[in-house]
């Protein structure tokens, strides 16, 4: 018998919570899109780690000039030209506030851990123990970005 994880269950409500927190967050309207993932050489990832009953991350994936408009827009700036602490803070702030909206549609008891943002060229991110249950795909204008749900292994005997 397979077992349906949490996040595929929510799925529906993992995408109104993206939507939502663009929405006010950063008066964007965002849409769903079918699209295939795939790593892209130059992006930012912002992981933010669930603990307690439910175990997990939330990984948001997207372009630099993504992030910088954002962070322009969350913040009242001028829009950066380069990674900087007030990119690190925006996109962070964002995982944030998408994966504490998700802590209520998740069991009881989840707790979150501080945001991190990897950036770079060509990396990859291992969540040590995490499988991707779900990989949601957003498009903000003609970009696309993602957020992926991260379930631990141990989550499957539950």
């Amino acid at each position: 018998m397979q077992v349906v994880s949490d996040l595929e269950r929510y799925r529906a409500e993992a995408q109104q919570i993206v939507q939502e927190v663009f929405s006010a967050m950063l008066g964007r309207q965002i849409e769903p899109a079918t699209a295939a993932w795939s790593p892209a050489r130059d992006q930012l990832t912002s992981v933010l780690y669930f603990a307690g009953e439910w175990k997990g991350a939330v990984l948001l994936e997207c372009a630099p000039g993504q992030a910088f408009a954002w962070t322009a827009r969350l913040m009242g700036i001028e829009q950066p030209s380069c990674m900087d602490e007030d990119v690190r803070d925006a996109l962070g702030e964002l995982t944030n506030m998408v994966a504490g909206n998700l802590k209520s549609v998740l069991r009881p008891g989840a707790v979150l851990s501080m945001p991190s943002v990897v950036e770079g060229s060509d990396y990859t991110l291992r969540i040590c123990g995490g499988n991707i249950v779900s990989r949601l795909a957003f498009r903000d204008g003609a970009t696309l970005f993602w957020l992926a749900l991260v379930e631990m292994d141990n989550q499957r005997s539950n």
